[in-house]
């Protein structure tokens, strides 16, 4: 399994980069520190970090908390806000946008490594017992939501499923979509309409199927790696003849 790729937004240059080496002494994945609203959307947007550490207090006019609701709007991604403020107004304002731990200044790395684990682990269990929100069902559609609109994808025209850590890209006839998801919570809830893992981090649609051979499927134009432990299960969905 990857580190997990942990993005973080602090205005304070020698914290960031404390918080940087820590981070990769405890065998994450940092991603380059950010200090503003603004610049972190960039980061989440360019980077698809898995967790997020957002200090309340940023440069700009906008600070972690209003970071943290648009975090929590368009792109469900966990996070924990690091902060030296404990008054009442602050956590009260906090408390809306609910994080996952609220760690304040100073902090060891042992805080920051038993907050972080607590919060992801956290989050991926009560996501489980929830429909991800990035996929809403209806019959023969998936509405797929980038930013704050979800868009309506016929399955048919789903091509193949690719994972990648916890995002999903999305590749369909048209364009490929990321969403946060699972590839075995998409499979749970769509391998009757006619798709089919064939790695472990690949899934296709076999309507679009063009060839199979012992390495690899033909998907369209895109060649896709095939792991022998699905080939049977993939021949018996086919009706394969020899």
């Amino acid at each position: 399994m990857s580190a997990l790729k942990i993005g973080i937004v602090e205005d304070d240059l020698l914290i960031a980069e404390s918080i940087f080496v820590a981070l990769q002494q405890l065998g994450y994945a940092p991603i380059k520190p950010v200090r503003s609203y603004n610049d972190a959307l960039k980061m989440v947007q360019a980077e698809k970090p898995d967790f997020m550490l957002i200090d309340i207090r940023i440069n700009g006019a906008q600070d972690g908390i209003d970071l943290a609701e648009t975090i929590n709007k368009e792109f469900c991604i966990p996070f924990i806000f690091l902060t030296g403020n404990s008054d009442n107004a602050t956590v009260n304002r906090a408390k809306l946008v609910k994080p996952g731990a609220y760690l304040l200044k100073p902090f060891t790395e042992s805080d920051l490594f038993s907050s972080i684990e607590i919060a992801f682990n956290n989050f991926n269990s009560e996501a489980k017992t929830l429909v991800p929100a990035p996929l809403k069902k209806l019959e023969q559609f998936v509405f797929i939501k980038e930013r704050d609109i979800f868009y309506k994808i016929v399955l048919a025209d789903i091509l193949y499923v690719e994972s990648d850590n916890v995002y999903l890209n999305v590749h369909t006839t048209a364009k490929t979509y990321v969403v946060r998801n699972k590839l075995d919570n998409f499979l749970e809830s769509y391998s009757h309409q006619n798709f089919v893992r064939v790695h472990r981090s690949y899934a296709i649609n076999v309507t679009h199927l063009q060839s199979i051979n012992s390495l690899a499927v033909k998907v369209g134009d895109r060649e896709i790696p095939l792991n022998k432990s699905y080939k049977q299960e993939l021949l018996a969905m086919v009706n394969a003849l020899k």
